[in-house]
């Protein structure tokens, strides 16, 4: 009895033994065959695309499962920072001279940038500026001696501060502002500027006066398009992307009908 019992015993280990090693081997087999989730999609997105973006990379990762970030700056430093080295898969800039740096570097997969969507620049003010006095806003607050302070992106780092030294100049008012310019390093912090009261009126992107906030605390006329070239805003994809394609398929989502429709709605109108 004392054999048979001994026996049952060590029968009975080795079915225990044997049940646990096939469960940890379907365990690790389960994992081995669980897809690892997809690498984010890193994008460098211009000033003026902070307003606009996070609902576009909603849809996107709703859509895809792939999840998406942007970083915001001016497309200057944006560009610097690519040449430098910085590991981005997108760069949404909001000119095509800063993207074609990239592609002059050998850094993009493109020949050319892709052109997502074109830029308006408007005339933005608090509702209790001093200016205005009961008077609504126009293009000739501009030329009233009793304005101090006009905001503007830095035209040297940012298309929009470009575009609104255009619209000076186009205006003939070069020598009237010049004294009371309020340079900012990017459209967004322009519009910091004018909305804080650091600035009575400020030259912005059409994304940055359709905030919520900006449209509940002030009014804004846009800027005649002939006073200013084009803002025409371009992307590539950067060749050493850590995930290969999306890139691609981000820009492809976004000019659909459904995202051209978003963005203009939240102030880019369609490239044409």
């Amino acid at each position: 009895m004392t054999r048979r019992r001994q026996a049952a015993a060590l029968a009975l280990a080795v079915l225990l033994l044997v049940g646990r090693n096939a469960r940890q081997n379907a365990g690790r087999n389960a994992i081995a065959q669980t897809p690892l989730p997809p690498p984010p999609l890193h994008i460098a997105a211009a000033a003026d695309l902070e307003p606009v973006l996070p609902a576009v990379l909603e849809a996107f990762t709703k859509q895809t499962g792939i999840p998406a970030q942007a970083t915001y700056q001016s497309s200057a430093t944006l560009t610097q920072q690519i040449l430098g080295g910085a590991s981005i898969d997108l760069f949404l800039a909001a000119d095509l001279g800063f993207p074609q740096r990239v592609i002059d570097a050998g850094l993009a997969t493109e020949s050319q940038p892709v052109v997502y969507a074109r830029g308006t620049l408007v005339l933005w003010a608090r509702k209790d500026a001093p200016v205005f006095q009961g008077r609504p806003l126009s293009l000739d607050t501009l030329r009233d001696p009793r304005l101090q302070s006009v905001a503007i992106a830095n035209p040297e780092t940012a298309p929009y501060g470009r575009a609104a030294q255009a619209a000076i100049n186009k205006l003939s008012l070069q020598a009237t502002l010049a004294p009371k310019l309020r340079v900012a390093s990017n459209i967004a912090q322009a519009a910091q500027y004018v909305d804080s009261g650091n600035a009575e009126v400020g030259f912005l992107s059409l994304t940055s006066a359709s905030t919520p906030r900006l449209m509940s605390d002030g009014a804004f006329v846009p800027v005649p398009a002939s006073d200013y070239p084009p803002i025409l805003q371009g992307a590539v994809v950067l060749r050493h992307a850590s995930a290969a394609g999306v890139g691609d398929r981000f820009l492809d989502f976004l000019r659909t009908p459904a995202m051209r429709t978003l963005l203009q709605q939240k102030g880019l109108m369609p490239p044409s």
